[in-house]
């Protein structure tokens, strides 16, 4: 195995990146604290900013030119990239505004965006997960959860993979494409019995149906066989708060991370986005929303 180069790439600081996804020839992200969407072209660096004005977990592309959906403090939201219009399509916790708000999420294989809440006064299983169908429609997915965070889906689409954060764990469901309905949950992957005492985060999967986990406190992404409950390989980064991770590359070879400052430690490249290159792995094409 040969060992993979690690460097960081662009020049913007996030307070909390997160929510990384490689769509066209580009990487969107946020910085949740910082509420900003940002874009990033690794060929020539370049970096694009919205100010959003509110804080959001997650971003997702559609099929519509210059249009994305992210969702954030104020539920579901369409919004133009050129003329920043935002649209609200679905606010499932607006009496939990200041308590709950939205984290990471994800579009599922037919279209469908998938989006979590976290308690952000750690009220234990006072979160949920939302599915934003297609049509328009909004269904509460799985309830009593506490920090809802990494999800992504099978390249059968017969499974879906989900981290709640506190658990330490990733469950998996069967999954059916066609209604999005999920049954048979289970623990594929129990983190604290592989002996991390760190947050498992955002999640990716790569074209061998393996699972890339990036562990917040924990200053690594680390490979897992969600099958056999494996640790096949771990990737370890110069910043402790490593959030999330997601393949890229024209040939989707490359693991962009994404990363949040730890306050009281002195860690220079905290808040970039960092680029994993020489894994001899692929990664699987991001899916848009449908709607």
């Amino acid at each position: 195995m040969t060992t993979p180069s690690i460097q960081t790439i662009g020049n913007i600081v996030s307070t909390w990146g997160e929510g990384p996804i490689w769509w066209g020839s580009q990487l969107l992200y946020v910085d949740i604290n910082g509420k900003k969407l940002v874009r990033l072209d690794p060929t020539n660096g370049e970096e694009t900013i919205w100010e959003i004005g509110e804080r959001i977990g997650t971003v997702v592309p559609t099929d519509k030119k210059n249009e994305v959906i992210y969702a954030g403090d104020t539920g579901y939201i369409r919004f133009n990239l050129e003329t920043q219009q935002k649209t609200q399509l679905a606010d499932p916790e607006a009496e939990l505004r200041g308590k709950n708000r939205f984290n990471d999420g994800k579009c599922d294989p037919a279209g469908r965006f998938w989006a979590g809440t976290i308690s952000m006064v750690r009220e234990t299983g006072s979160a949920n997960l939302y599915c934003l169908d297609s049509d328009g429609s909004l269904s509460l997915k799985v309830s009593d959860v506490t920090n809802s965070n990494g999800i992504c889906w099978s390249a059968d689409a017969k499974t879906m993979y989900y981290i709640d954060t506190p658990t330490q764990q990733v469950r998996a469901y069967d999954y059916d494409r066609d209604s999005g309905a999920l049954s048979n949950a289970r623990v594929a992957i129990d983190t604290a019995a592989h002996g991390y005492a760190s947050s498992p985060d955002g999640m990716t999967i790569d074209a061998e149906g393996q699972l890339w986990i990036a562990f917040c406190h924990g200053g690594c992404v680390v490979r897992f066989d969600p099958i056999r409950d494996k640790e096949l390989q771990r990737v370890d980064l110069p910043c402790i708060e490593t959030t999330a991770c997601a393949f890229g590359g024209e040939n989707l070879d490359r693991l962009f991370v994404t990363t949040g400052i730890k306050a009281g430690y002195d860690e220079p490249d905290a808040g970039k986005v960092f680029v994993i290159d020489g894994l001899g792995i692929k990664g699987t094409p991001a899916y848009a929303y449908k709607g």
